[in-house]
């Protein structure tokens, strides 16, 4: 490690899946590898993505999407991103209050663990509502370029809602996503962990799907960075990029009780360890009931080769983006997007990292046509419900 640079102020939202930055810090990984950081926690991607941009932050816990749309120059001020590492895979669910449960459940026709036949009884509780001219039903979303946000209209357009004329869509940061949900402002929402289990515990929610049941695999966050940080600064990205492959190894070996610890203070997720513990274990009360449901796939972390980046991962979340209308179809606009996911990053940091094997379809989505890469028209263009640009 050089000195030309030894202090970082690097941004996050008190989420489960910021555990290897966490983890990198609290236990001296980051230290050993000459690594002074400051972890500095905000309450909205927005605060987020506008301190990295104009470099009050160096690096930062980032949605995924956002560091594509920053460097296409969507929805704000253009600003080149890297993201050399993938903090976390999967980790969303979606969560309804316990009266539209109820009342999808009185119109659901076959498995409730079935994201389509949920889909279709919400389709019908919508057109029910419509017909008793009731408000539309509202979901929150953490952000208009996030998973969340993409994950809730995949599963509502595959049902037949269309989630720009059925229902409302409103942006709440993730740790006001369950006093919104007790207070009635919105119906049901999609955030990422602990806080579907915090509604469940507190009696307000029902989590109905996690994310990795809709998509095998989804990149969720980065530790995404400026270009031009990265280029001036190649090996504190390396030494950073160390530590948190030491952090991930800690968080799949350690005691688990040990890491739900450490997230449960104040200054990292501050929510209770148990609920923590839980998460990271994959194995969550979806009811509260007390109902459970465990996927070992429910939150990547390091497993499975989900820290290194993948340029297709990129390519999907444009695709996305593409598809509702928040950017062109362009094949400068995909290079683009793949540019963001530095995979050569990585592997100059991590050259004993083995990349995961290839696979015909890297997102493995519950239903819809196979993600291909190289013809994103043909993928759009198999999908019923989708706004022009």
């Amino acid at each position: 490690m050089t000195a030309e640079r030894e202090t970082l102020r690097i941004g996050f939202i008190p989420l489960a899946d910021a555990a290897s930055l966490f983890i990198a810090v609290d236990k001296g990984f980051a230290a050993q590898e000459g690594l002074e950081i400051e972890l500095v926690q905000e309450v909205s991607w927005s605060n987020v993505r506008d301190k990295l941009n104009i470099g009050m932050f160096d690096a930062a816990h980032l949605l995924a999407p956002i560091a594509v749309a920053s460097s296409l120059g969507l929805g704000h001020v253009k600003t080149p991103i890297v993201a050399p590492y993938n903090l976390a895979m999967n980790g969303n669910a979606i969560t309804v209050s316990p009266s539209l449960h109820a009342a999808m459940n009185a119109r659901l026709e076959g498995d409730a663990l079935d994201p389509l036949a949920t889909a279709r009884a919400l389709a019908r509780v919508v057109a029910d509502r419509r017909a008793a001219q009731a408000e539309p039903l509202t979901f929150g979303m953490t952000f208009p370029f996030s998973g969340h946000n993409y994950q809730l209209r995949y599963w509502m357009a595959a049902g037949g809602v269309d989630p720009d004329e059925d229902v409302r869509l409103v942006v709440l940061p993730p740790p006001y996503m369950v006093g919104s949900l007790a207070q009635g402002h919105v119906d049901g929402f999609c955030v990422g962990a602990p806080w579907n289990s915090v509604a469940v515990d507190l009696g307000v929610g029902h989590i109905l799907h996690f994310s990795v049941e809709l998509f095998t695999r989804y990149a969720e966050k980065s530790l995404a960075m400026r270009e031009r940080f990265a280029l001036e600064h190649p090996h504190v990205v390396a030494a950073l990029l160390r530590a948190l492959h030491r952090a991930a190894g800690f968080v799949a070996e350690a005691d688990p009780h040990e890491v739900a610890a450490i997230l449960a203070r104040p200054d990292r997720v501050g929510v209770d360890a148990q609920v923590i513990l839980r998460t990271l274990q994959g194995r969550l009360k979806v009811s509260p009931g007390g109902a459970t449901r465990e996927n070992a796939r429910y939150l990547l972390l390091g497993q499975e080769g989900a820290e290194r980046p993948d340029p297709t991962q990129a390519a999907w979340l444009y695709a996305q983006m593409a598809r509702w209308g928040q950017a062109p179809v362009s094949p400068a606009f995909l290079d683009a997007a793949k540019a963001v996911f530095r995979a050569d990053l990585f592997d100059a940091a991590l050259p004993a990292v083995a990349a995961p094997p290839p696979s015909a379809d890297a997102i493995g989505a519950v239903c819809g046509p196979a993600f291909d890469d190289r013809d994103i028209a043909a993928y759009l263009a198999a999908f019923p419900i989708r706004r022009a640009p």
